[in-house]
């Protein structure tokens, strides 16, 4: 059982409070060269020249990867719109590449197109990792590309316009589902959910981000201490996952549904007519 610990940080912002990139190829842990090459390799070797470039993002090129725990996470830009392009080789690639390095957790292969990534007039997750989260790894490097970013409402209503989809989406995920990898997996990806959501519901307040869970779940606990203790459970379920389904649906029932409340409030306040991608510069 990994233990909970005080680990991770705020983003830090500029003086004008936008979010400063802290992921450095200097930082990655050389453990995860040789994957890293083999990844950009594959998406080479299958894309061709469909492929514009390749960013690592998260825990890893921040230099917060912990060996055999964090997840290799990659964003792959196309020239080419995905549906045409034949990806039925991405599964068996990742599960070659779990197979063979075991330095991290798994490894996440995903694809955007182009002109998607470049068309910024409103918020999107995958230009705004690439700009605040990510190094690029291959190809022509997008970020000088992509807008500057804050840690303001429009941000925080990426996490919490499809917080109550979400929830619900697990529920039916885990009920009468026997594959316990499937649900250990959807345990993760809820709770992560759940605690990034704790921390948009204050991020007005804050006027700070970070994808890391412990500092996300103490900056929600200073302002709603009532729902500490259930959102450290969800810290819990989600370094440390379990597969009890009745157990895990018996808080989505509970905390989850304070969360969906309390989200609709949030957007009744920030963004009442419910958009999903909220103009940039509409503030």
């Amino acid at each position: 059982m990994t233990h909970i610990k005080n680990i991770g940080h705020f983003c830090l912002n500029d003086s004008d409070g936008y979010i400063i990139n802290d992921a450095n190829i200097e930082k990655i842990d050389s453990n995860f060269y040789t994957l890293i090459e083999k990844v950009v390799k594959t998406y080479r070797r299958q894309l061709g020249a469909d492929l514009h470039s390749v960013y690592i993002r998260g825990s890893i090129p921040r230099g917060l990867g912990i060996l055999g725990v964090s997840d290799l996470d990659t964003i792959c830009v196309t020239t080419k719109k995905i549906s045409d392009i034949e990806l039925g080789w991405v599964k068996s690639a990742e599960e070659e590449l779990n197979k063979e390095f075991k330095c991290v957790n798994g490894v996440e292969m995903s694809f955007f197109y182009l002109d998607d990534i470049c068309n910024t007039g409103t918020f999107s997750i995958i230009p705004f990792m690439i700009k605040t989260h990510s190094i690029c790894a291959f190809g022509e490097n997008l970020s000088d590309q992509l807008p500057y970013y804050k840690a303001d409402r429009i941000l925080a209503n990426e996490h919490i316009i499809n917080l109550k989809d979400q929830i619900v989406q697990a529920k039916e995920d885990l009920r009468g589902n026997e594959d316990k990898e499937d649900i250990l997996d959807c345990c993760v990806w809820i709770m992560k959910i759940i605690i990034r959501a704790g921390l948009a519901l204050v991020m007005e307040e804050e006027e700070q981000y970070t994808r890391d869970l412990y500092p996300a779940y103490e900056a929600f606990s200073r302002y709603y201490p009532e729902q500490k203790e259930k959102m450290l459970q969800a810290l819990e379920y989600a370094i440390n996952p379990t597969h009890n389904t009745d157990e895990l649906i018996l808080y989505l029932n509970d905390m989850g549904v304070w969360m969906m409340e309390a989200s609709e409030k949030w957007l009744l306040r920030h963004n009442p007519r419910k958009e999903r991608n909220m103009l940039i510069n509409e503030l």
